[in-house]
């Protein structure tokens, strides 16, 4: 399997002094996702949970619904001019009755560790197929209750303590306990290595569950935990427009800019419950 944190040579400079020193950094590499034995996706990514990322991007792509959709998933041994297993390539199978990714969609299949859409022809072609409803998901959960998780997703975060450089997902019960945690260099993956998870341990969809991000939630995001069956997305940074758009049209309850006490609900309000008493209304400005 490959490293997840590698050591490299720095200067490291502190006011006036400065010094060499090794620092621990977050590798990321291509991994190849091939169906049935055929190229589909080169996404780049931190090694670990491979197979769960390949599940979850199959899921979040609406080629996979449960774990009977998954017949296996291998790594592919002689993906070198030498024959080693580079454990960047693998490939996965999927039941008899599942049928092929539809490629007829114009879109680029190489995807950075940035962007889980790069490439898409347009934004009705990321629209994909919701499998899950998620409006009427009786989740509820209080500010108390989601003003917890941030840090509660970054005590789990191992590799962040020694690199820095890694986004993570976690996904939470309603009481707050922590069911699942991935990390990855990019947003995406760590939400695809989530979802994967979930659908191999035949979870799916998540119904009564918070999805917690570590950065920004962005448009993929949310299609992604629509594409799960999750009923709330939180972020401890903003979410774009297009984000917002897509969860007030699916009923997914989405909550940004989650630090400390304060948050801001921009879609499905109505699972936040809130002490009616205790609301106190902003002042005007002036």
């Amino acid at each position: 399997m490959g490293r997840v944190t590698t050591r490299e040579k720095v200067l490291r400079i502190r006011g006036a002094a400065s010094d060499d020193r090794a620092d621990t950094l977050v590798v990321e590499e291509p991994l190849e996702i091939r169906f049935g034995g055929s190229p589909l996706t080169v996404t780049m990514r931190t090694p670990g949970d491979d197979f769960d990322l390949a599940a979850g991007f199959l899921a979040s792509e609406g080629v996979l619904a449960g774990a009977e959709d998954l017949e296996s998933i291998r790594y592919c041994a002689g993906a070198t001019a030498d024959g080693s297993n580079t454990y960047n390539v693998l490939d996965v199978a999927a039941a008899p009755h599942v049928p092929p990714p539809d490629t007829s969609l114009e879109r680029n299949f190489y995807t950075s560790s940035s962007c889980g859409l790069c490439g898409k022809a347009s934004i009705d072609a990321v629209r994909t197929a919701v499998r899950w409803d998620v409006s009427g998901d009786a989740l509820e959960v209080t500010p108390e209750l989601l003003a917890s998780l941030p840090d509660r997703l970054r005590e789990a975060q191992r590799v962040f303590d020694r690199t820095g450089g890694l986004h993570a997902a976690g996904l939470f019960d309603t009481e707050g306990r922590l069911l699942c945690l991935r990390e990855d260099v990019g947003r995406h993956n760590a939400v695809d290595k989530l979802v994967g998870w979930a659908l191999r341990q035949g979870m799916l969809p998540l119904r009564n569950t918070v999805l917690m991000v570590s950065g920004r939630a962005s448009f993929e995001l949310v299609q992604k935990a629509l594409m799960a069956g999750v009923p709330a997305l939180a972020a401890v940074s903003a979410p774009s427009s297009l984000a917002v758009e897509l969860a007030r049209e699916h009923g997914l309850t989405l909550v940004g800019f989650l630090r400390g006490d304060s948050m801001n609900v921009y879609a499905g309000r109505n699972r936040i419950t809130l002490e009616t008493a205790s609301q106190t209304p902003m002042a005007a400005p002036r």
